[in-house]
């Protein structure tokens, strides 16, 4: 152990030099350890690994690590854990990067090491979706942590079934969204991610290799998932699945009224008094500024016609909206349902509602098509030189009962006076009832049972990141002055003070559970939650 500390702490050195002095890549050190790490290639210092680990989707904050490993199995990510644990004096601390997703440096590690996750997945030795099993009985999926959900999707629809909870861009993986926790529009229903896992197979900071669930080490269970990396890394998650449709019925339905919206919204995710939910399987929503109103209705996944466009401009002008908003949802199917039983279904459902007369839109697409939506949006942005921009994204849980001061401050009022929006504004409820409290993911304090996800998706197309920024901090400073108790998603804070707000009840808990799993503050130092 000794030996492959010295190895590890040599290559960090020469990373230092050359970050302080400038030359070529470093050689490697003269301690030629078998089957160590460094020797096998698996640890690496040259530009080529650690330049593209110290950025991120968010492209705002950067951070050069020392050294970037490239793990084939668990076992060598243990290993780096438990040198990194017994090393002697300050150690050196590690993050993991799977997709690299994260908006403000939530998975970089200044001067310390980042595990490249997605490298376990990659062939040779194992074959491509070793690290993916669908279950004999079709109860559940096993999945990597450094899995993209969008394989999990392939690997599990092949045997017929698909898991229940989703996240709206399925390129992401396993482990970095149950680090978080997973919301979507199947969140009312089934809850985010996190509350479909079944079990875990985590690596502590220090370095031991635990299997966890709700009935086995439920303690560690409960806290990474949510838990923003703090406790342990996830290599392996067990994911409930049901079986799967095989299209959806996709509409969108035009609101000028937002108390009209929000009661639709509302009604649509509540649950009957037997505890189920109507045919819908996923309830979202957006709001558009009418200033930008023609633009952003273009950019909505080309769900809209040109024609569709022009009439809901027009109606907006005619009810003198600033805002507009769309309920989107889909009804799934299995392959035998006739089309007129999905007709019916699906006109029955909407005979509920209160859209606009008119404005009701709608699809039928294959379930694949409709969770992998995103993923089409990000090619051809990525083609128009978009999607690599900067992006200060806003994400916020908002308590259901302040959603409409919500709507006044910030869509009817901050961002009237925006110079341009880029992204997709996003905001559907969510029933609280459906997470569990146990875990580190927050939510809103008090009893309320529905509160909103709000996601404000800013890009800075026009090198404008200093001013969006200063908009997220009127937009938070509005919700603080107003005694909105909202809660940030996907949160970033700089200051212990924040990070206890945060928690709020649950900060004595996360830090009980920080001193017993990663004693030495090893581990996702990007959060800035302890180091």
């Amino acid at each position: 152990m000794a030996a492959i500390y010295l190895l590890i702490a040599a290559l960090i050195v020469s990373s230092h030099a050359l970050a302080t002095h400038g030359g070529g890549v470093p050689a490697a050190p003269p301690l030629p350890v078998p089957g160590d790490l460094a020797a096998s290639g698996k640890l690496r210092t040259d530009p080529n690994a650690t330049v593209p680990a110290s950025m991120d989707f968010g492209n705002i904050t950067a951070a050069l690590p020392a050294a970037v490993l490239f793990p084939d199995s668990p076992g060598d990510v243990a290993e780096l854990l438990r040198a990194a644990y017994s090393a002697p004096g300050r150690p050196f601390t590690v993050s993991f990067r799977g997709r690299g997703h994260s908006t403000m440096g939530q998975a970089l590690a200044a001067d310390g090491v980042v595990v490249n996750m997605q490298s376990m997945g990659t062939p040779p030795p194992s074959a491509v979706g070793a690290r993916i099993n669908v279950s004999a009985d079709g109860a559940y999926v096993d999945a990597g942590g450094e899995q993209l959900w969008i394989d999990v999707l392939r690997a599990a629809l092949a045997r017929g079934v698909a898991p229940r909870s989703w996240t709206d861009y399925l390129h992401l993986t396993v482990g970095g969204t149950l680090s978080n926790a997973g919301v979507s529009g199947q969140t009312y229903r089934h809850g985010p991610q996190i509350s479909n896992v079944l079990e875990l197979d985590v690596i502590t900071g220090h370095g031991e290799m635990v299997t966890c669930s709700k009935a086995v080490n439920s303690d560690l269970f409960d806290a990474v998932l949510g838990g923003l990396g703090q406790f342990g890394v996830i290599t392996r998650a067990r994911i409930a699945v049901e079986p799967a449709p095989a299209r959806a019925r996709w509409v969108r339905l035009v609101y000028t009224d937002f108390a009209v919206f929000s009661a639709d919204q509302e009604r649509l995710v509540a649950a009957r008094p037997d505890g189920s939910h109507g045919p819908w399987s996923y309830v979202e929503g957006a709001v558009y500024v009418s200033r930008g109103l023609a633009v952003a209705l273009k950019s909505a996944g080309g769900f809209f016609s040109d024609a569709d466009v022009a009439r809901v401009v027009a109606l907006a002008a005619a009810r003198n909206a600033t805002a507009v908003y769309s309920i989107e949802a889909t009804l799934n199917y299995y392959a035998g349902n006739a089309s007129s039983a999905v007709d019916a279904a699906v006109a029955a459902a909407l005979g509920e509602l209160h859209f606009e007369p008119g404005f009701s839109f709608s699809r039928d697409v294959t379930y694949v098509e409709f969770l992998d939506r995103v993923y089409g949006e990000e090619v051809t942005l990525d083609k128009a030189g978009l999607w690599r921009v900067p992006h200060p994204w806003l994400n916020l849980f908002v308590p259901g009962s302040r959603i409409a001061d919500f709507d006044r401050g910030v869509f009817k009022g901050i961002l009237q006076t925006a110079t341009d929006i880029a992204g997709p504004l996003i905001i559907y409820p969510v029933n609280k009832s459906k997470w569990d409290a146990a875990m580190s993911a927050v939510t809103p304090e008090g009893e309320e049972e529905v509160f909103y996800v709000v996601s404000l998706l800013f890009s800075a197309v026009a090198n404008d990141v200093a001013a969006l920024e200063a908009q997220n901090r009127r937009i938070l400073r509005f919700c603080d002055l107003a005694g909105i108790g909202y809660k940030a998603y996907l949160a970033h804070y700089a200051s212990r003070g924040d990070w206890v707000r945060h928690f709020g009840a649950k900060w004595d808990r996360f830090v009980e559970r920080k001193d017993k799993y990663d004693p030495k503050k090893l581990l996702s130092p990007g959060q800035d939650i302890f180091n």
